[in-house]
């Protein structure tokens, strides 16, 4: 199973939030140059996140999109299923009346299982996890605000 970009540059979207020690709103355009983002596919990604209650966006000179719950709330399952849906590796997992053979089907099982896996590690890490592995990779805080 593969991510899609969407979840892949949100996430990325967030962790550059999430390094920022000011917690003040960031450009969009600031992110999407620093990530190497589209700024219209990014965008298209802050929609969905600010309707999840996971980021607000400010208008105005000193706009632009800050985290509305502390890191450690914010759990990267939250953040998949804004931006890519449901988990279930094969739609059966998630609406057992599409195959007859739902009930009697040991593959069903196995990626019903797949799927309980995948939502608890992601259930349990929170971006405030993702953020201490950057800075431990990197040693600093996000190099945007503190070159």
């Amino acid at each position: 199973m593969k991510l899609s970009t969407r979840t892949r540059y949100g996430t990325r979207a967030l962790l550059e939030l999430a390094l920022q020690k000011t917690g003040e709103p960031v450009a969009l355009k600031d992110i999407a140059a620093h990530q190497q983002i589209s700024l219209s596919y990014l965008e298209h990604l802050v929609a969905p996140l600010i309707a999840a209650g996971i980021i607000r966006s400010t208008k105005g000179p000193r706009g632009g999109i800050s985290l509305v719950k502390k890191l450690a709330d914010i759990k990267l399952i939250d953040i998949v299923r804004v931006l890519e849906g449901p988990l279930a590796p094969v739609e059966c997992v998630e609406n057992e009346q599409v195959c007859e053979r739902s009930g009697t089907c040991a593959a069903r099982d196995i990626w019903s299982q797949l799927e309980d896996v995948m939502c608890d590690f992601l259930g349990k890490t929170s971006l405030k996890d993702m953020a201490d592995r950057q800075k431990s990779k990197t040693g600093k805080e996000s190099t945007m605000y503190y070159i």
